[in-house]
């Protein structure tokens, strides 16, 4: 039996359950001040409005696609609070794509790497005899770094 269609609110289980996350995990984004605390019954236990459900899907969305929870900690205060913190999420999104962009370019460029090395240590193995080493891995000694500036 629902709690929520007696009450109109949720208990913990039941928000986890429609939210696909633990209850360890409700009780953390309330920590954070990423979930609003929840209302308490007589007995204790938390019951959550049912708005609960977006926001905790509201998070989990904006941490998949690369926001931390204090950040979102920041703007839910805000927002909480009144305000409209539209342009610093937008702001927020916009750094992070330019981190994407550079990641991802970084990788571009590993990859090249690690393609150029692959090729050589194969032309490196074609020419070495079945059993001795080819010294592959000698290949990535990294020359030292003089100390004198």
């Amino acid at each position: 039996m629902s709690t929520q269609g007696e009450t109109g609110y949720l208990r913990s289980g039941e928000l986890a359950k429609l939210t696909g996350v633990s209850t360890d995990t409700l009780r953390h984004y309330e920590r954070l001040g990423v979930l609003p605390l929840p209302s308490r019954t007589a007995a204790g236990y938390r019951q959550y409005a049912p708005a609960a459900v977006d926001r905790v899907r509201m998070v989990r969305g904006a941490i998949a696609v690369g926001f931390s929870l204090n950040e979102l900690a920041r703007v839910f205060r805000e927002r909480d609070g009144g305000g409209a913190p539209c342009r610093k999420v937008h702001a927020l999104a916009l750094e992070k794509l330019a981190k994407f962009d550079r990641q991802i370019a970084d990788l571009v460029a590993l990859r090249a790497q690690l393609q150029s090395l692959v090729a050589e240590w194969g032309r490196r193995l074609d020419r070495t005899p079945d059993g001795q080493r080819a010294g592959l891995l000698e290949a990535l000694i990294l020359p030292e770094r003089s100390n004198a500036k």
